[in-house]
């Protein structure tokens, strides 16, 4: 099988013509997945605020960290669960999409920031986590906040510029 296979199986896939078909379903799901990038977007934003060295001081990064990531986490898979199922409605234009497969590289990209931050700075976070956070930190939490602002970019560019 092909990869134009593949997303033409998609395609055609029952889910992905309810969502093409449907004349309410493809709002409600894009309203969706729009409300939760936001919530994603907004409890990452606040950390990596945090991170930078703004913000939040009353609260040490650990205790910001532990408080605001069961959202972003429950947010974040819905906003997958959305996301998959706009794209299953027309999966072969989304891919030819430019924005689209930039929105998945700079996706993949925050991913690694923050699995890079997780397994390194994070790990000392006790000694640093009431004073200014150490340079490591500082970038990962403006390079995360770049990344999520692109993000939402192409996110909305993808409406621009995807052919129907």
């Amino acid at each position: 099988m092909t990869w134009a296979d593949l997303l033409q199986k998609i395609y055609d896939s029952p889910v992905g013509t309810a969502v093409r078909e449907s004349g309410t379903l493809f709002p409600w799901i894009e309203s969706l997945h729009v409300l939760m990038i936001t919530t994603v977007v907004g409890t990452i934003a606040i950390v990596d605020l945090r991170l930078i060295g703004y913000g939040a001081h009353r609260r040490s990064a650990r205790q910001l960290t532990a408080d605001l990531l069961p959202f972003t986490w429950v947010a974040f898979a819905l906003a997958v669960v959305t996301g998959v199922l706009l794209f299953a409605s027309d999966a072969v234009n989304y891919w030819a999409n430019g924005p689209f497969r930039f929105k998945l590289i700079a996706l993949a990209l925050a991913g690694l920031n923050m699995a890079i931050f997780h397994l390194t700075t994070e790990r000392k976070i006790v000694e640093w986590e009431d004073a200014v956070p150490p340079l490591a930190a500082r970038i990962a939490g403006a390079t995360s906040l770049g990344l999520w602002i692109l993000i939402v970019f192409l996110g909305r560019w993808i409406g621009f510029t995807i052919s129907h």
